[in-house]
């Protein structure tokens, strides 16, 4: 299926079903952009490091608490 045709598919929605599709479109986008997270700030994540650099400055008490 194409997306032009998702896309009129969609159009024809009742109003009801468009808002049940919104709703599992949100729930899914939120899914992969915790997933995402979950992936970067890991071992081996793109933000590996950062973690690293943080979790050295509050283990040394170099750091400011946020209020």
């Amino acid at each position: 299926m194409s997306l032009a045709e998702i896309e009129k598919a969609v159009d024809a929605l009742p109003p009801e079903e468009l808002t049940r599709l919104a709703a599992y479109i949100a729930r899914r986008d939120k899914l992969a952009w915790d997933e995402e997270l979950e992936e970067d700030f890991s071992p081996g994540g793109k933000h590996e490091k950062a973690v690293e650099k943080i979790d050295a400055e509050i283990d040394s008490g170099n750091f400011t608490p946020l209020p």
